[in-house]
């Protein structure tokens, strides 16, 4: 775990939280009283926030549901909860009788530790744990279609198509980065019409259905990506051999699924 995480307190409002996670990139905050967690406020929790609502504070808004890792729960345990919970990261307590807020956890903490310790996975290739049905987007599609693609499935990252080959990957992370998510949320669309080709990764970083689930776990975790699409027939970078500059998709593994690949 991470110790001493950045926090905000009940009262903290949103303006604030939704400028500590983009300035310092996290994913989510914890929310505490004093050294007890009270709750964790995540980006998707903040981001569609409008102006007029930007008076409500750290209480109006948290998951007061976020604590159930404790710093001594074998990491097993600490994963499988973590994935139950649909996060990426989770707050790490004292125990479950001391609210004390201790650390932070998550899916890439736990997954770098398996690498490092050399841990056996239980499925030795991604072609054992891989999704086969992709959601995707195409690089002429608008960003407010994709943003509302994401909402829609849940997914943070898609990977996008042109004339029916993987061109490039595109996150909730790089249009924030890129200014484009001007949320109005009364109306529930975006301002803009700037396409996805203008904000796209590429070439995206690939795998193929015989990639070893311990390379695939090495190379997400080195290029900080949450998702490798699954694909055949790649055109290599030559300078970047993990990079296709086009391919034929036919999955996608995310780092929850090359966790659930390791827990016992």
């Amino acid at each position: 775990m991470t110790p001493d995480p950045v926090t905000v307190s009940v009262d903290t409002l949103a303006t604030k939280i939704r400028s500590i996670l983009r300035d310092e990139d996290f994913r989510a905050v914890p929310v505490v009283n004093g050294t007890r967690l009270e709750g964790l406020v995540t980006r998707g929790d903040i981001i569609n926030i409008s102006a007029t609502k930007s008076n409500v504070d750290a209480r109006g808004i948290m998951d007061h549901s976020a604590a159930s890792i404790t710093e001594d729960m074998d990491i097993n345990e600490a994963a499988r909860k973590l994935l139950d919970s649909e996060r990426v990261q989770s707050p790490v307590i004292k125990s479950t009788e001391d609210m004390q807020l201790v650390g932070m956890i998550s899916v890439v903490d736990i997954l770098k530790k398996f690498v490092e310790d050399d841990f056996n996975p239980k499925y030795k290739k991604i072609e054992d744990i891989y999704t086969k049905d992709v959601i995707t987007c195409s690089y002429d599609d608008l960003i407010s279609t994709v943003w509302n693609r994401m909402d829609d499935t849940g997914f943070s990252g898609l990977p996008v198509i042109k004339k029916k080959k993987l061109i490039g990957i595109i996150t909730r992370k790089n249009i924030i980065n890129s200014g484009h998510a001007r949320i109005v949320k009364e109306s529930n669309e975006m301002k803009g019409s700037t396409k996805v080709e203008n904000i796209m990764r590429t070439p995206p970083i690939v795998a193929t259905a015989d990639t070893e689930v311990k390379e695939a776990a090495k190379i997400m975790i080195n290029n900080d990506i949450g998702r490798l699409p699954v694909v055949e027939h790649p055109v290599y970078i030559k300078k970047e051999p993990i990079r296709a500059k086009e391919s034929d998709l036919v999955g996608i593994v995310s780092r929850e699924d090359l966790l659930r690949a390791y827990i016992n």
